[in-house]
C-alpha cells in the first residue's frame, strides 16, 4: 500500500512533477477519481485545473475489463485484441458506447457548470488519473486533449503496472509515475482509502481553484442585549454562505475552522465565523454545553445576515465542530428552518439527540477514523436522522483532524456538500 488516499497520492505525484513548474501548463484530471489527485498537482505546479472527460467501454457482463474508451469531440479508442478475445459483437459495442456517451454528456453539463474549460491550445497538458490498469482510458484522454490543440502531452499517475509507458506510447509525449509495481491486480490495492469519488467532490475541486477568496471583514453581531465579534468573508459572486459553530473552548479565531472556511471561500462560498459566547459566558463551562443556548445564537446570527444587503439573498448552511455541531443540528431542527445544508466535523450529535428527527436539511457527518467514541455517537445519530444524510470517515484522523491532509479532506468534503446544496 503506497497511498493513504487520493490527496496523498496527488502530493506524491506533484513532487515527481516538480520539474514542470514554471512552464505554460494546464492540469487535466480524469473524472472522477483522477480529479482529487490532479487538484494537488495543479496546486503544486501553480497551474489551472480542468477535467478531461472520457468513459471506459467495459466488456458486457465483465464491465471492469476495458475494450476501449470514448471522449469528448467524438474520440473513440478500441482495444481490438480484447474485443476479439471476448467475442463482443458490433451491436453490443454500439449499445455500450451509446450508454457511456449519454453519461459523458450528462457529466460534461454538470462539471462544466462549475468552471468553463481551460484552453489547452499551444500549452503543455498534464493529464492525471489515480492510476492506470489497461491504459485504454488514458490513451483516449490523450487523443481528446490532442484534438483540442495541446502542444505537448504529459501523462502522469501515482501508480501503474511495470511497462505501462509502452502501452500509451505515441499517445503521450512524456509519462510519469510514482510507483510501478510488478504485482498489479487493481489500482485500489495501493490505496488505504479508495472509496468512490462523488460528483460533488469533482465540482468542489474545480470551484476551489476558480480564484477570488474575498476580503475578511471584522464585524460585531448583536445577540439580544449582547454583542459578539465575528469574521465575515463574502467572495465576489458568492453562491451561498456558511455559518460556523465552533466547539468547546474555541472561538472565531479557531485555526481549524479558519482553514476550512478558506477552502469554502475558494469554492465561492461566503463564511461567518463568530463567537457563540462572550468571554465572561465562556468562563462558565456549563454554557459551553448548553446546546439550546448555542443554537439560539446561531439562529440570531443567521437573522443578522439576512438583514445585510450583501448576504440577504444567499442561501445558508451550518458547519459545526464538536459541541458546535450539536448547536448546528439543534438550530436546523427549528420549525420553519430554511438552512440548506449542515456539515458536522467530529461532532457531538448526542447533545442534540432529541431534535435529530426534526432536522430537514441535508446533513454530512465527518468523523476521524481514529476517533472511535465520536464515530459511535455519529453512527447512532444516523439512525435518528430522517433527512438526507451521509457519514464519511477520514482514515487515520483523530478528533482534531491534526494529521497531514486530514483537515484539507474535511474542507473538500464540506465544499462539495455545500456547493451542491447552496
Amino acid at each position: 500500500m503506497y497511498f493513504t488516499d487520493r490527496t496523498d497520492a496527488g502530493r506524491q505525484l506533484a513532487a515527481r512533477l516538480e520539474g514542470l513548474k514554471g512552464q505554460d501548463l494546464v492540469v487535466l484530471g480524469l473524472p472522477r477519481g483522477g480529479v482529487p489527485v490532479a487538484a494537488q498537482v495543479a496546486d503544486a505546479l501553480q497551474a489551472p485545473l480542468d477535467i478531461c472527460l472520457v468513459r471506459k467501454l467495459g466488456v458486457p457482463y465483465q464491465p471492469e475489463l476495458a475494450m476501449g474508451a470514448i471522449g469528448e469531440n467524438g474520440v473513440r479508442v478500441l482495444n481490438e485484441r480484447v474485443i476479439a478475445e471476448t467475442g463482443v459483437s458490433e451491436r453490443d459495442l454500439a449499445e455500450t458506447e451509446r450508454r457511456e456517451r449519454a453519461v459523458l454528456e450528462e457529466r460534461a453539463e454538470r462539471y462544466r457548470a462549475a468552471r468553463g474549460p481551460a484552453d489547452p491550445r499551444g500549452r503543455t497538458a498534464v493529464i492525471v488519473d489515480d492510476g492506470i490498469a489497461t491504459g485504454a482510458t488514458a490513451r483516449a484522454a490523450c487523443e481528446v486533449v490532442r484534438a483540442r490543440g495541446a502542444a505537448r502531452i504529459v501523462l502522469a499517475v501515482p501508480v501503474a503496472p511495470r511497462g505501462w509507458a509502452e502501452r500509451v506510447a505515441g499517445a503521450a509525449d512524456e509519462t510519469y509515475s510514482v510507483h510501478e509495481p510488478d504485482l498489479f491486480y487493481a489500482i485500489g490495492q495501493f490505496y488505504r482509502d479508495f472509496s468512490q469519488t462523488p460528483d460533488e467532490e469533482v465540482v468542489a475541486c474545480l470551484r476551489l481553484r476558480r480564484g477570488a477568496r474575498g476580503e475578511d471583514t471584522e464585524v460585531r453581531i448583536p445577540l439580544g442585549a449582547l454583542e459578539v465579534g465575528g469574521r465575515l468573508t463574502v467572495p465576489e459572486r458568492a453562491t451561498g454562505i456558511v455559518l460556523f459553530a465552533h466547539g468547546s473552548g474555541s472561538s472565531r479565531h479557531s485555526p481549524r475552522n479558519r482553514a476550512v472556511a478558506a477552502t469554502l471561500n475558494r469554492a465561492g462560498l461566503g463564511t461567518l465565523l463568530f463567537d457563540l459566547l462572550t468571554e465572561d459566558e465562556a468562563a462558565d463551562r456549563a454554557n459551553v454545553f448548553d446546546t439550546p443556548l448555542l443554537a439560539a445564537r446561531l439562529l440570531q446570527a443567521g437573522d443578522w445576515l439576512a438583514d445585510r444587503p450583501a448576504t440577504a439573498t444567499l442561501r445558508t448552511g451550518y458547519f459545526g465542530a464538536s459541541t458546535g455541531a450539536a448547536a448546528a443540528l439543534w438550530a436546523a431542527a427549528e420549525p420553519g428552518s430554511t438552512v440548506a445544508g449542515v456539515v458536522s466535523r467530529g461532532g457531538r450529535p448526542d447533545l442534540a439527540d432529541e431534535r435529530l428527527p426534526d432536522v430537514t436539511a441535508p446533513t454530512l457527518l465527518i468523523v476521524g477514523g481514529a476517533d472511535p467514541l465520536v464515530l459511535d455517537l455519529n453512527n447512532r445519530a444516523q439512525q435518528r436522522l430522517r433527512c438526507e444524510h451521509r457519514l464519511v470517515t477520514v482514515p487515520g484522523a483523530g478528533h482534531l483532524f491534526e494529521e497531514p491532509g486530514a483537515l484539507e479532506r474535511v474542507g473538500t468534503l464540506a465544499a462539495a456538500w455545500f456547493a451542491e446544496r447552496l
